[in-house]
């Protein structure tokens, strides 16, 4: 397999359950998320829960079916999309692999100290099947301190 990891970190003065019910919420991903198109599958109550499914458009039209694997508000969220990632609607195309994308909440200085939000993306990809040079986008450092700025953004609106 190959595999590609980003992580990026960001402090927040919101406690971690303001910024963590935030980010956990996939419609509010098209506001932050460079890419992120639109979220389907998530119009039930929040929060969602382990074993919850829903799919994420990207700016070619691809699809990514996402599922919750952890859910421990307000400290760790992880879920992940395995098979064929950026599919179309008939679930074909794309290519396989999997991305499992973890959110972890601190408070490193104590109760009244800011929050660390730290998210870190995995994909995974067999050999034979390389990732294409475009998929490196999701991953660039870059484009995860773009989201983290929109985060940032959204959260001083509340």
């Amino acid at each position: 397999m190959g595999i590609v990891t980003t992580t990026s970190e960001t402090t927040f003065s919101q406690p971690p359950a303001e910024v963590y019910a935030f980010v956990t919420n996939p419609a509010n991903w098209p506001k932050t998320y460079p890419g992120s198109e639109g979220i389907d599958g998530v119009e039930r109550a929040l929060p969602l829960t382990i074993g919850d499914v829903w799919t994420e458009k990207g700016s070619r039209g691809e699809l990514y079916t996402w599922h919750l694997a952890m859910a421990m508000p307000p400290r760790l969220w992880v879920f992940n999309s395995v098979g064929r990632l950026g599919h179309d609607e008939a679930g074909n195309g794309g290519l396989e692999g999997r991305i499992t994308v973890q959110y972890h909440f601190a408070r490193p200085g104590g109760d009244d100290g800011p929050t660390l939000f730290t998210r870190t993306m995995t994909i995974e990809a067999h050999k034979d099947a390389p990732l294409p040079d475009e998929f490196f986008l999701i991953v660039n450092p870059a484009i995860i301190d773009r989201y983290h700025a929109a985060v940032a953004r959204e959260l001083a609106q509340d």
